[in-house]
């Protein structure tokens, strides 16, 4: 007999109660009317003892018995009326077996010696295939949540007319011929069905089938991609009028007459999904201007902008009502493409994804099928630095492929923040002097003071006409961009029926690139200072008096520039980074009443 095997398990339970060993059964430890008192021979009610004392090496723990509770009444009875245990009556009277993730595969044969079994739970094994005509037709309770099923065609072959209760949770059901077993024709005494996080689609076909049941009373679709339309719950509660729990909640009169009629609103029943994406305020990012040298040159303009970016689940074909705005995020996708090959040629990029994240920035271009759902990348607007950013970003996604949303959801999104950095330069223009004052010195040196009066005159009608002039025109190089942070958002809730994950997004401290570079610049120019200086006092003649007033101007110029570095550094130190965050919200459309559902008809197509 493999070891795989249902009745192999349930043998080996068995066997551990030990019912023909001591202090259970027949032997010369037992103490009967015709034996002589010994120091080897009990009582039954000794025996009893051993069975039950915490310190006795002869009790069972709780979990060698949570197999059956059943089992330590019939080690007592064992010691009561050895002499009942043949193997029929053992059989016989276990009436519950819980064989609980011990690797069973196959029902075979063995389990019809349980004659008066009613209930049985073989949660999170191997099973694959449940043949009816091994299953005692006295059961009323089967449990099979979390194993390798793939159909229902053996399980209702011949199935128990008395069965109650049916938990096929967690597994790889949800076919339309799996739908057409789900009826009153098999199951006519069913009072609660289990059909959590399977892949159920059709909201409509299963509820037709599930209205045949007429003795159903609890239902549990939990996990299902069909729970995530906007007409579940409403249109499960009112297709469904002798349901009194849905989804682990009682149904409420109120809730049922909210969705009064929304049953007969077949044409309003589509199998998609709609999410709505909110980005709010951003806060705690460095200023990356506040280590800038007051003594940098004014060119280059260098400006910085933020954004956050993420990829969400979409349709390639949407519903009427969202075509302006998914066509949108179809062209601002398109851009971001090449905009995510300069992120990821940036190291911080290479640095700061990782190999899971990775996996959730594939966007499907191999087959552009309307039915299949794509990955699209979103971007918010782009705006300056400021301590607190207000994106005020929605987008709403529609996905028609509900079993790759749910897949979609179970695994997340991420959040990436996008810092933009953009070098700007004056641009090539005529009126800038450039020849000029090359001219004025060869003037100066040919010994024509005259006209000296007559080009400092000029030089003045220039700086006037400077001031009058606007802002020169800037060039723009090529935008910098790199990835400041990147968070994991979890999404589970909502396939667990959830409608709403507000979350305030944390990505820890962060530290910009011109605060890092600022200390060394200083002291570059400290450096260059003193060259200069030390080239003047050379071209000077070194005069005792300029040699002492290069000397002071240079203890002066050293000094103020360490007291400088030390007051700046001293500043950095005193500032506390603040964790970046970011307000998000991610929502279901959910139909709160069929009023609601039959004002949104005109948006279905």
């Amino acid at each position: 007999m493999s070891s795989n095997t249902l009745s192999a398990v349930l043998e080996k339970h068995i066997r551990r109660l030990c019912l023909n060993d001591f202090p259970c059964g027949h032997g010369s430890w037992r103490k009967t009317k015709d034996s002589t008192d010994g120091a080897d021979t009990e009582g039954t009610d000794v025996l009893l003892d051993l069975l039950s004392c915490p310190h006795s090496p002869w009790r069972h723990d709780d979990d060698h018995e949570s197999w059956s509770p059943q089992a330590p009444a019939l080690r007592q009875l064992a010691v009561v009326t050895p002499e009942s245990l043949h193997s029929d009556f053992v059989y016989n009277y276990f009436s519950t077996l819980r064989i609980v993730d011990k690797g069973v595969s196959v029902i075979d044969d063995g389990l019809l010696k349980f004659s008066k079994l009613q209930e049985l739970v073989l949660s999170a094994n191997k099973i694959y295939d449940v043949p009816a005509e091994k299953l005692p037709s006295t059961l009323k309770v089967l449990e099979l949540r979390a194993n390798q099923l793939r159909a229902l065609n053996s399980l209702t072959n011949r199935p128990s007319p008395q069965l109650q209760y049916l938990g096929i949770g967690s597994n790889s059901l949800g076919s339309n011929e799996d739908v057409t077993h789900l009826t009153g024709r098999h199951w006519p005494q069913l009072i609660c069905l289990d059909l959590s996080n399977c892949e159920f689609q059709s909201q409509e076909a299963l509820l037709n089938a599930l209205s045949t049941l007429p003795c159903l009373r609890t239902l549990v679709l939990e996990g299902n991609p069909l729970t995530l339309v906007p007409s579940y719950p409403g249109f499960t509660v009112d297709s469904l009028p002798q349901l009194s729990c849905l989804d682990a909640s009682w149904i409420s009169p109120k809730e049922r007459h909210r969705f009064r009629g929304l049953a007969k609103m077949s044409d309003l029943i589509a199998d998609w999904a709609s999410a709505t994406v909110s980005m709010g305020r951003m806060r705690g990012i460095p200023d990356p201007m506040m280590s800038v040298d007051e003594n940098a040159p004014d060119f280059p303009v260098i400006t910085y902008s933020y954004f956050v970016t993420y990829v969400f689940l979409s349709h390639q074909r949407p519903v009427n009502q969202k075509v302006n705005s998914e066509s949108k995020l179809d062209s601002a996708a398109t851009e971001d493409v090449s905009s995510d090959v300069e992120l990821q040629s940036n190291e911080n990029c290479e640095r700061e994804t990782s190999a899971s994240e990775t996996r959730d920035l594939v966007v499907y271009l191999e087959e552009t099928r309307p039915d299949i759902a794509q990955e699209s990348r979103h971007s918010t607007s782009k705006l300056p630095w400021s301590e607190c950013m207000d994106f005020s970003d929605t987008q709403t996604f529609i996905v028609s492929d509900l079993q790759s949303f749910k897949k979609f959801l179970n695994q997340g999104f991420y959040l990436r923040i996008v810092e933009e950095k953009v070098l700007s330069w004056p641009a090539a223009a005529e009126d800038v002097p450039v020849a000029k004052p090359n001219k004025n010195v060869k003037e100066k040196k040919g010994g024509k003071g005259k006209e000296s009066p007559v080009k400092s005159g000029s030089t003045k009608d220039k700086s006037k006409d400077k001031k009058k002039k606007s802002v020169p025109e800037l060039v723009h190089d090529a935008p910098i961009r790199r990835i400041l942070g990147s968070v994991h958002v979890p999404l589970q809730s909502l396939v667990k029926g959830g409608q709403k994950v507000d979350v305030l997004c944390d990505f820890g401290t962060l530290h910009t690139e011109p605060e890092v570079d600022a200390t060394p610049t200083l002291e570059k120019t400290i450096k260059e200072d003193k060259k200069k200086e030390e080239k003047e006092s050379k071209r000077i003649g070194g005069s005792s008096t300029g040699q002492k007033s290069t000397a002071a101007s240079k203890g002066k110029g050293k000094g103020r520039k360490e007291r400088e570095l030390d007051v700046h550094i001293d500043d950095t130190a005193s500032i506390r980074l603040e964790p970046v965050t970011v307000e998000l919200i991610v929502e279901l459309e959910k139909w709160q009443s069929a009023s609601e559902a039959k004002k949104l008809s005109h948006y279905i197509s």
